[in-house]
């Protein structure tokens, strides 16, 4: 009986420290957390306010934007990553497979890193011969390849040295990417593809994120029955990483899909209808439509909406979800319930921060005919516009 209540006791101390551990854990996350999510917001800030308060030259207002822009999309891929893992965590990662030319895959990457190796003075050289194409999805595929380059942007010290080599070893397509780095820890090499884990942790260390960048990436990479590896040599001596995918042969090609880029849609003569409680959002999205040729009539709320479309005659409607007193989904609840001749037909495409997948499935299952994320990319906006006003698709009733 002593010697159970002893093991009993060990048993109770072990899992009383490993609760400790987890909410030590839990706690150094959230801080990080918070660090990482206002660190962009300071460069943004601060030359904004600079911005409306000193005149600069065209040279100093474009390297002003670039920055802001760049810490903009820093903050979007850290709210990003933890979404991911959400989705990874409940199963819900969604794949959407076709012929993929991985050339222009890892070119679309090249041009997002490009800005951030031009600030250090980074060499980036690329070896991409067209050898073949591999069964994927483009966007997951790409985010696999700016992950690494980025991670490789971002250790490289100023002057450095980053390689992407694309070659084939058999019946698979591998990427490698090479840097000149600080290199990988021996000790810590093992744990690199793990969520939440980082060589260095502390409130002195140089460089920032999550520690959830390689975690998802390996998991996009087995999702595409794919295998990833990182090697180094240890620190300050750069690092590789290489991903291997299955190349399709000739009958699977001639199979699927090819993913082709599209040329740049134009909106003139589109009346649209912008939905939007947020002014500084409303008067954004007015004027990028304006400059695309569209005609847009914004209003702040749900109510105002419904009486512009059934007073007059619209081609589309973009709506925000999150609204006071009559939210995105109600208000196209109440649009689908009007007569076609008072605009109960009308296209319509949600504009929200809401991106879970329940949340987009929300949207669609009550009448929008597509669901665009917040921050708003102008492209994807533009191009989804164009695709409800140039189709002969059915709307809803």
């Amino acid at each position: 009986a002593e010697q159970e209540r002893e093991q009993l006791l060990l048993q109770e101390q072990s899992a009383r420290a490993e609760a400790d551990r987890a909410n030590r854990a839990k706690d150094e996350f959230l801080a990080m957390l918070s660090h990482e999510l206002r660190t962009p917001l300071n460069p943004i800030l601060g030359w904004a306010q600079l911005l409306q308060r000193r005149k600069f030259d065209q040279t100093e207002a474009m390297q002003a934007l670039a920055t802001i822009e760049r810490n903009v999309k820093l903050q979007e891929r850290l709210i990003d990553e933890m979404l991911d893992i959400a989705k990874i965590a409940r199963g819900k990662l969604h794949i959407d497979l076709a012929s993929v030319d991985l050339v222009f895959v890892i070119e679309s990457a090249l041009d997002t890193v490009r800005s951030a190796a031009v600030a250090k003075s980074i060499l980036i050289y690329s070896e991409l011969p067209h050898i073949g194409r591999v069964l994927g999805d483009s966007v997951r595929l790409q985010q696999i390849v700016w992950n690494l380059l980025s991670n490789a942007v971002k250790f490289t010290p100023n002057h450095g040295r980053v390689d992407i080599r694309l070659e084939q070893v058999g019946h698979q397509l591998q990427i490698t990417v090479t840097d000149t780095g600080k290199g990988i820890n021996p000790a810590f090499l093992p744990h690199i593809f793990e969520a939440f884990r980082q060589e260095d942790a502390s409130t002195t260390r140089k460089h920032g994120g999550l520690g959830l960048g390689l975690a998802i990436v390996r998991t996009l990479v087995e999702a595409h029955e794919g295998t990833i590896s990182a090697e180094s040599k240890g620190d300050a001596q750069g690092a590789m990483f290489t991903v291997r995918l299955p190349l399709l042969d000739a009958e699977q090609e001639r199979g699927q899909p090819e993913c082709l880029p599209k040329p740049e849609p134009q909106l003139t003569g589109i009346r649209v209808l912008i939905i939007e409680d947020d002014l500084d959002h409303r008067e954004l999205l007015s004027a990028l439509l304006t400059k695309y040729g569209a005609e847009a009539v914004s209003v702040s709320s749900a109510a105002e909406a419904l009486d512009c479309i059934q007073a007059f005659q619209l081609d589309v409607l973009v709506s925000d979800i999150g609204m006071p007193e009559m939210d995105g989904y109600t208000f196209l609840e109440q649009v689908r319930s009007l007569p076609p001749d008072k605009g109960g037909q009308i296209p319509a495409i949600a504009l929200s921060g809401y991106v879970r997948e329940e949340d987009i499935q929300r949207a669609l299952s009550c009448g929008y005919q597509q669901h665009v994320n917040k921050p708003v990319r102008i492209d994807q906006l533009v191009e989804a516009i164009h695709a409800q006003t140039h189709t002969d698709a059915p709307l809803p009733e």
